[in-house]
């Protein structure tokens, strides 16, 4: 690609997308599976595709039933399916012999890399998106129908490389969350880290560790650590009595369904805020029933065989932790005594959730012409697409950030495969009926007849 110095770009494509993780590859398959032709170019910063690869624990299962994969509820027939991922390996009998609709996530992280295998061409990795910005024009008020996208590739030497877009769709990812004031260190990760760093790490030096956070998250790192460090003393910090089991029945996954959007995002204040308040248990800061009752279990032999290794500090919450030179120092406050106490640890990991991405960070001076809400959050079109003034009138799509308007399950694993076709039909209805977009860089994408 040609620097952006030039004032050229590289390619223009009817598709640009930003991340390739499984949201993009959704939109991916639902774009090679359009009737029309659409050109597209995918860029991402990591080096291969990673769906939180170090949260890939041995015994971790999904969430979501294989069903809800990257295109089954877009289209049951789709190459790219569980199932075909699972005829294609050669192991559909024995998976169905399991009678367990939920797979690990090491088998989903492969079928996700079995899926993208089909698109390496179109994926620029090691690239990341620094800024969108509008292209030079001698009217200003005149229309916009493409946005240039600057991207550094790794190894360049810090040269920016642009590419034209007629639309873009921002799927850049969750944010790891820190409490406030604490950073991470050589003793104090994140869980988004946790199986690269423990990998690295001497386990034998690992005596007293803990885990904070009541998610799904933080109760399998806690298990983890309880099974792979036999003499170590394992701490799970809570802010509550103990882990919340995850709402799981099927009335209350309805929520999940491709319907509870157009419910939620054509509801009023009030209806947001009720589904909210009724669902969020089906989602936030709980955990799976059978992960509840393996910790449970592991707590009452404890007792039984007089070593109690795992221990529950319920009702608290760390509010420092301290470098002290081989070891940690971790502050807690108990909410039920409103005292403080502290205690060294070799290791401490904070399941403490993401962020929600952050797209202003990219739109650069694109951002003007977004529109937002009263509370200053983008306004966001049922179809994911950014809610913009002329004279901009590309698309600048979303997947990611839009639970204030589409919902909790809006941006989950759950919904990829429809929201996916949804916006690659918002895409091709959009187009003009000719285009002018020309190949530079990773291929175009292809039509399915």
């Amino acid at each position: 690609m040609r620097s952006s110095e030039s004032g050229r770009c590289s390619g223009s494509y009817d598709v640009v997308g930003l991340g390739f993780g499984p949201a993009n590859l959704a939109l991916a398959i639902a774009l090679e599976e359009h009737q029309r032709p659409v050109t597209a170019a995918f860029f991402e910063r990591q080096t291969t595709l990673g769906w939180h690869r170090d949260m890939l624990l041995p015994s971790a299962k999904m969430q979501v039933a294989f069903m809800k994969d990257l295109a089954t509820f877009r289209n049951p027939t789709s190459r790219f399916s569980f199932v075909s991922y699972l005829h294609a390996k050669e192991r559909l009998a024995r998976f169905v012999n399991r009678q367990d609709f939920f797979p690990t996530r090491r088998e989903f992280h492969d079928y996700l890399q079995w899926a993208e295998s089909a698109f390496t061409d179109r994926v620029t990795y090691g690239a990341e998106a620094i800024a969108l910005r509008l292209p030079p024009r001698a009217d200003p008020a005149a229309p916009v129908d493409h946005v240039y996208v600057d991207v550094r590739e790794a190894g360049s030497g810090g040269a920016v490389s642009t590419v034209a877009a007629r639309n873009v769709v921002i799927s850049t990812g969750l944010v790891p969350r820190m409490p406030v004031g604490i950073e991470r260190d050589q003793r104090v990760w994140h869980s988004s880290e946790f199986l690269g760093r423990f990998g690295t790490c001497d386990r034998a030096a690992l005596r007293r560790v803990a885990v904070v956070g009541a998610g799904q998250s933080a109760a399998e790192v806690v298990r983890f650590l309880y099974d792979t460090l036999p003499g170590a003393a394992v701490y799970a910090i809570l802010p509550s009595y103990g882990y919340s089991i995850a709402e799981n029945t099927p009335f209350a996954n309805e929520v999940f369904d491709a319907s509870a959007i157009d419910d939620f995002h054509g509801g009023s204040q009030r209806a947001k805020d009720a589904i909210w308040r009724y669902h969020r248990n089906t989602n936030y800061s709980v955990v799976d029933d059978e992960v509840i009752n393996d910790l449970y279990q592991r707590a009452y032999d404890d007792e039984v065989s007089g070593n109690r290794r795992l221990e529950f500090i319920n009702l608290s919450r760390v509010t420092g932790v301290k470098d002290i030179g081989d070891s940690t120092q971790v502050t807690v406050h108990s909410l039920a005594s409103d005292q403080a106490a502290e205690f060294t640890v070799d290791l401490v990991v904070f399941a403490t959730g993401y962020d929600a991405m952050a797209p202003g960070d990219l739109l650069g001076d694109l951002d003007a012409y977004c529109a937002r809400d009263q509370d200053g959050s983008y306004v966001v079109e049922r179809d994911y697409r950014l809610a913009t003034s002329t004279p901009l009138n590309c698309g600048l799509y979303v997947q990611g950030g839009t639970e204030h308007t589409h919902g909790l399950s809006s941006s989950l694993l759950s919904n990829v495969a429809v929201r996916g076709g949804e916006i690659a039909d918002s895409i091709v209805e959009r187009l003009p009926r000719e285009t002018d977009s020309t190949s530079g860089g990773p291929a175009a994408l292809s039509s399915r007849p």
